[in-house]
């Protein structure tokens, strides 16, 4: 079995769907979503791709011939966004495609493609599913985002079908009953039609609400054709009765993107879906469990080594809803089980843990703690305080206002200043115990402050914290967070947070600590602490980057930045920045000081590279890890891995340098 994915792509099955691996990328970009597969039923090894670019008037057709190893992209074909393909059950080497531009034809398993709808047509265009008659391959039907068409005799004449669909529909699947070829399903965004005299007339099927009727699929049982599966936006509907009676068999959470249905055993059933990676039902769609070995579609964004567990690690995840949040691996990264009880779909940008072992989440909205029960319970109290003075740099570094690059996160607010404690707000131990220490914080300061600083941290009352939440770090005893509010701190495990940090600064994406030293950053600024965030520095970044996207500190006070423009380190406080002999690298993802080896693990997008750089003496090595890598840790013996879009990799233990990944 093959299945194409939204990231290039191609991985491939040996047992039905249990285990996937990675078969090849054709095109060798990231960018091209694998839409439609074909295999040569007279030679597996021809292959044939359509794929499109989301976003971009993009894509193209590609051949194989051995079996998916290696890829040619056709020329003819090449920028087109191939939304649809079919191939014709009576000829193998007849394909039809849809794309923006309209429907082509090869009558050569694909080396060579002709229009046959009209050129710069008005209304056959932006394809976005194909069928074919099973006897006849020139009767074909295209589906548009405006209505599906139909030709009889190969395109030389097309026909509207729109008796009884609503107009403006996108047409998602069109499928032909292979025994009664009259007899056709469509599905549109306005619900799903069948027609019992080859789309002359339809009539809209009845029983799936509303809310679910973007249908992306429609696929018949080949061994009961009165079953036919409707993969949509809410969930797997199954009829076993051409279509009178439907039912969901699915968690309407479950957005469905491919049905496979075994000829084999018409009992064993996939669904390819948008959160959960790949479902398979052994019933014939009554139930469903994950069939995921070896293949990943989860965008991870946090990684925490529990210290009190060794191997055990906890991943954040950020777009999956209710099928992410966080997962738990108690294998050093090998098997994982999802954690997420208490998070109520919501995204995970950071994970920390407490002295006491309390794993935190910091997400979409909010803090969150782990408790015994294996829950998340909400860190509801936030006390905010006077903060600090700033020590600025002279001269004062003038930064450009942040701008938000494609992919980063949506920027939270909502927090209001402190209000007055009235008679019946009170303070929980936890909440008195922040104050108490902001306070004695506070008086360090000197006398002319003190009354001042203790006035507000006697006003300061909880309040329900519900900012994004980037990253979350140990300084000391205490845990630290960077969020969208400002920085906060939390001196009683995490129950309770408080406001510290620079005054004024928000938006806060970064932060790295180690021993006292602590470094925050936005998108283009840095501050330094080096009294584990009672004072802070302004920092000076260097004048060559133009966006910050990683950084780290040492326990000697040194600092790291990475960004599109490279990488740089600085050991007086931002005054001179170099580059590392050695490591003149670009796109820079994730720095991060690996205490145990003394060490700076480097990723960058795109190269598939892992750099090493060893301390003081700052010696480089790499290795080629074979995955493009958001950033990397240190489990035990070996590194574990977070891709962008391909889940989490681990290092074989013991690896040498060069050796790849596995999943």
């Amino acid at each position: 079995m093959y299945l194409g994915t939204a990231n290039g792509w191609l991985y491939e099955s040996h047992n039905s769907g249990v285990n996937w691996q990675r078969l090849s990328r054709p095109g060798k970009r990231d960018d091209l979503v694998i839409d439609g597969i074909f295999i040569d039923p007279n030679d597996s090894k021809h292959m044939v791709i359509g794929a499109w670019v989301l976003g971009y008037k993009d894509g193209g057709v590609y051949v194989s011939n051995d079996g998916g190893v290696s890829w040619t992209g056709e020329a003819a074909m090449q920028g087109q966004a191939v939304l649809s393909l079919a191939s014709a059950p009576s000829d193998p080497k007849l394909l039809v495609i849809g794309t923006l531009k309209g429907v082509y034809r090869s009558k050569d398993g694909g080396l060579t493609w002709m229009l046959i709808s009209p050129p710069d047509s008005t209304e056959i265009h932006n394809v976005q599913s194909i069928a074919i008659d099973p006897a006849n391959p020139n009767v074909i039907y295209a589906g548009t985002w405006h209505l599906p068409w139909k030709t009889t005799d190969g395109g030389t004449n097309w026909t509207n079908m729109k008796q009884g669909i609503i107009e403006d529909s996108d047409v998602f699947s069109i499928i032909v009953d292979p025994k009664t070829p009259q007899t056709i399903y469509t599905s549109a965004c306005s619900g799903i039609y069948k027609s019992d005299n080859g789309g002359e007339m339809y009539h809209k099927v009845q029983g799936i609400p509303t809310t679910a009727r973007r249908t992306r699929v429609l696929l018949q049982d080949p061994g009961t054709l009165t079953t036919v599966y409707a993969g949509t936006t809410e969930g797997l509907w199954r009829t076993q009765d051409a279509g009178k009676d439907w039912a969901r068999t699915t968690d309407p959470a479950v957005i469905v993107n491919d049905v496979y249905v075994d000829r084999r055993d018409s009992k064993h059933v996939l669904l390819a879906t948008d959160r959960g990676g790949i479902l398979a039902s052994e019933d014939g769609g009554d139930s469903f469990h994950a069939s995921n070995g070896g293949f990943s579609a989860r965008q991870v964004t946090a990684m925490k080594r529990d210290t009190m567990h060794v191997g055990t690690i906890y991943v954040g995840v950020v777009n999956d809803k209710e099928l992410g949040g966080v997962f738990q691996s108690d294998d050093g990264g090998k098997g994982w089980v999802q954690h997420s009880k208490g998070l109520e779909g919501r995204d995970v940008f950071s994970l920390g843990q407490a002295t006491d072992g309390t794993m935190i989440a910091g997400t979409s909205h909010g803090l969150y703690r782990l408790a015994a029960d294996g829950g998340w319970n909400r860190a509801t109290g936030l006390v905010t305080v006077s903060e600090p003075a700033v020590q600025p740099v002279t001269p004062a570094l003038t930064r450009p206002p942040a701008i938000t690059p494609r992919n980063q996160f949506t920027k939270k607010t909502g927090l209001k200043d402190s209000t007055v404690e009235s008679p019946k707000q009170k303070l929980t131990p936890g909440q008195k115990a922040a104050v108490a220490t902001a306070t004695t914080a506070t008086d360090a300061k000197g006398p002319s402050t003190r009354g001042k600083r203790a006035a507000a941290a006697k006003q300061a009352v909880p309040k329900a914290f519900d900012g994004s939440v980037l990253a979350v770090v140990n300084v000391d005893n205490s845990l630290m967070a960077a969020t969208s509010e400002g920085l906060m701190k939390s001196v009683d495990n995490g129950a309770n947070w408080m406001s510290v940090g620079v005054q004024g600064s928000g938006d806060w994406r970064y932060l790295a600590a180690a021993k006292t030293n602590v470094v925050a950053a936005d998108l283009h600024a840095m501050h330094m602490s080096s009294d584990s965030g009672s004072t802070w520095t302004e920092v000076k970044v260097p004048e060559k980057l133009t966006q910050i996207a990683a950084i780290s500190v040492e326990p000697s006070g040194e600092m790291w930045v990475g960004g599109r423009e490279g990488i740089w380190a600085t050991s007086n406080g931002g005054a001179d920045w170099t580059t590392p002999k050695n490591l003149y690298i670009n796109s820079v993802t994730g720095i991060y000081f690996d205490e145990a080896a003394v060490r700076m693990l480097i990723t960058v997008s795109r190269m598939n590279f892992a750099f090493f750089v060893q301390l003081p003496d700052k010696t480089v090595t790499y290795a080629d890890t074979g995955w493009d890598l958001r950033f990397i840790r240190p489990v035990g013996d070996h590194l574990v891995g977070a891709t962008f879009f391909d889940g989490v990799v681990v290092q074989p233990s013991n690896a040498a340098s060069g050796q790849r990944a596995s999943r």
